[in-house]
């Protein structure tokens, strides 16, 4: 599944002239939002699992499900990206079927990040996040939003934000790349930054990123990895989806000089060439739009799944045969990457899609939830051994 180091060099795919890109992409990204953004019927019945392994839908009723987190009371919060709401879904009877859905924020710009800390929801939009407190207390009448932070961006391009708290106790906030592929003079775009959770002390720990929608701290070592989603225009099989690890900050992972692991970009190849830049620790699939992904913490799966890496592939959108729609285990020997193998699949069925996993979020009770932006739906998956 990885793509190969050994592609051919850009100069060799036929590509039409940049200009054509930026009269085309417009249009492009329009059919693209008709074909994908309707809203389908969720069909878990469809998705095969390894043996042992069942999914149920847990929520149908959530409008572009999004980022996912958890509150100390059980609420799933859950974002969205063009809804512009904040969920709160409810499972009061513990039967892991949720009871209801509320909308708790609604007309925010592209509020698809979501974290909960110290009973706080915090919702990343564009260029803010905000922060509902005692949020668990006031599902049903929530009070007024406070602006942790509102300097970041106002870029919609790769604007939306997956955010998360680290060990640290500081909070996560990428900021995109506002483009498919350029080098901006604003040195926070293409990076993940961090803060604190009063919002203070704002700085880059990453840079080269071109954009991430999801990222996870490893239970033992402590370490960032995140998924990062490669550049258009390069033709179906290059370049590779990325996922990364950044053991400490200040590193840089090649945007937009270079993709994968040794894939000069045709325009910014040439440039920062004595660079050294971190390659991924696993080349994904191309175009598969890795998103959220988890380290396996809990304890109801096999042994085998523990500490190992989770990621939903949101799925292509401009190749010419569909791939993605799934979700994949990265395997891991020590701190380091071995393989990448499907592990759930269906949401793309006989050519077909009719779900886009986004983001997963490992219960109390160890089983996983998915959330699926096309179907507005979250699925849970869990193990039942035979």
């Amino acid at each position: 599944m990885k793509a190969s180091p050994s592609s051919p060099p850009a100069r060799e795919v036929a590509m039409p002239p940049y200009s054509m890109y930026r009269f085309l992409l417009p249009l492009i990204l329009l059919l693209a939002a008709a074909t994908f953004c309707n809203a389908a019927q969720p069909m878990p019945a469809k998705i095969t699992l390894p043996s042992g392994f069942s999914i149920a839908l847990y929520a149908d009723n959530v409008p572009g499900a999004r980022s996912m987190a958890l509150g100390t009371k059980g609420t799933l919060f859950v974002g969205s990206r063009d809804e512009g709401k904040v969920y709160a879904v409810l499972d009061r009877n513990g039967d892991h079927v949720a009871d209801e859905v509320i909308t708790i924020a609604k007309g925010l710009e592209m509020p698809n990040g979501v974290a909960f800390r110290n009973g706080s929801l915090y919702v990343a939009e564009v260029s803010r996040v905000l922060r509902y407190d005692n949020i668990e207390a006031r599902l049903r009448n929530p009070p007024r939003p406070i602006a942790v932070n509102a300097s970041f961006p106002d870029k919609s391009h790769h604007g939306w934000k997956f955010i998360r708290f680290g060990p640290d106790g500081r909070l996560y906030v990428p900021v995109g790349a506002p483009c498919n592929v350029c080098e901006e003079k604003d040195p926070r775009f293409a990076t993940i930054m961090r803060m604190n959770a009063d919002g203070s002390n704002l700085e880059i720990f990453a840079r080269g990123v071109r954009n991430t929608v999801g990222f996870d701290w490893h239970p033992r070592t402590g370490e960032l990895w995140f998924t990062d989603n490669g550049r258009d225009w390069l033709g179906d099989n290059i370049p590779p989806d990325e996922l990364n690890r950044a053991p400490r900050p200040g590193l840089h992972f090649g945007f937009p000089y270079r993709h994968g692991r040794n894939i000069p970009d045709p325009e910014y190849g040439t440039k920062r060439t004595k660079d050294r830049f971190v390659p991924p620790e696993m080349e994904l699939g191309p175009h598969v739009a890795a998103l959220g992904m988890r380290f396996y913490t809990g304890t109801m799966f096999p042994e085998r799944y523990r500490n190992q890496i989770f990621i939903a592939e949101h799925g292509s959108w401009n190749r010419s045969e569909r791939i993605g729609y799934r979700i994949t285990l990265v395997r891991l020997e020590g701190n380091r990457a071995v393989s990448y193998e499907p592990f759930a699949e269906g949401w793309l069925n006989n050519g077909k899609v009719w779900g886009r996993p986004v983001d997963l979020q490992i219960m109390p009770d160890g089983s996983m939830l998915v959330s699926d932006d096309k179907a507005g739906a979250i699925y849970r998956i869990s193990y039942q051994r035979k």
